[in-house]
């Protein structure tokens, strides 16, 4: 069924929301009130069984069901759906703030830029880690035209866009790091996928990375990333970070073995 294009509500940014979903009910409903301003939300689902779809049935999202094909062809799938050329890839559990919604208008409106990176602030056991440690940025704002998700990657994917990218000095919030259980599962998931991805591209494990992987992301985490100014909490997002990376290493290491048993 063809999607009926609506007219413009002058109060609304002309962006396309597009959030990939399963059983996210614990942070979809601050995810969708930040994007209230926005002229379209799609929302993708892959079988939910929580009140994920109900809550985005009360805040307006326009729902697909959808069967899982991976994270890149999934989000592929969901941008495709949009009808503004520019659009915003949001996970069920994030959020942003107005000052990042104003600057996505400023870029807009002046044709600044084709693609936008922006800090992503991890929340971690209740709060976000110190100011002085340092945030990833992640590439989420972009036009539609111009982008698209390399299935190679089964992990980590990010949209490649052919066109200038500029950088903003704005956070969004990011709750999928809120509690050990949650960061933990998560890299047991995304470990395999990308020790997965390596294998089939015919990336070998290495017997030195193996050993030494640990202690130096632990270093590049804990000193380089400044997580050593966060307390406990950094010291134990430093260590699961150095745990992810050699879970990564060891995982390849075990997929070749695998190969010749």
């Amino acid at each position: 069924m063809p999607l009926t294009i609506k007219e413009a509500d002058p109060m609304t940014l002309p962006i396309s929301v597009f959030i990939i979903t399963k059983n996210e009910e614990k942070h979809i409903a601050k995810t969708l009130a930040s994007v209230k301003d926005m002229d379209e939300v799609i929302l993708v689902d892959s079988g939910s069984t929580d009140n994920t779809l109900a809550i985005a049935e009360q805040f307006g999202a326009t729902i697909f069901s959808h069967e899982w094909l991976g994270y890149a062809k999934q989000k592929q799938y969901a941008m495709s759906l949009c009808r503004n050329e520019w659009v915003l890839n949001l996970d069920g559990d994030e959020e942003i703030n107005p000052q990042l919604i104003a600057a996505f208008k400023e870029i807009i409106e002046q044709d600044k830029a084709d693609s936008v990176r922006f800090w992503r602030n991890d929340i971690f056991i209740g709060k976000p880690l110190s100011r002085l440690s340092k945030k990833p940025n992640n590439h989420r704002l972009y036009k539609k035209s111009k982008s698209f998700f390399d299935d190679s990657r089964l992990a980590h994917e990010s949209a490649t866009v052919d066109g200038k990218e500029i950088f903003i000095n704005q956070v969004f919030n990011h709750y999928g790091y809120d509690s050990i259980a949650a960061i933990t599962n998560k890299n047991n998931t995304y470990s395999s996928l990308k020790a997965d991805e390596k294998f089939v591209k015919g990336k070998s494990f290495s017997h030195l990375k193996l050993f030494l992987i640990f202690p130096l992301v632990f270093i590049k985490e804990y000193f380089l990333q400044r997580k050593i100014f966060s307390g406990r909490r950094g010291f134990i997002l430093a260590i699961m970070e150095a745990y992810y990376a050699f879970l990564k290493e060891a995982k390849l290491f075990e997929n070749h073995q695998n190969k010749h048993n």
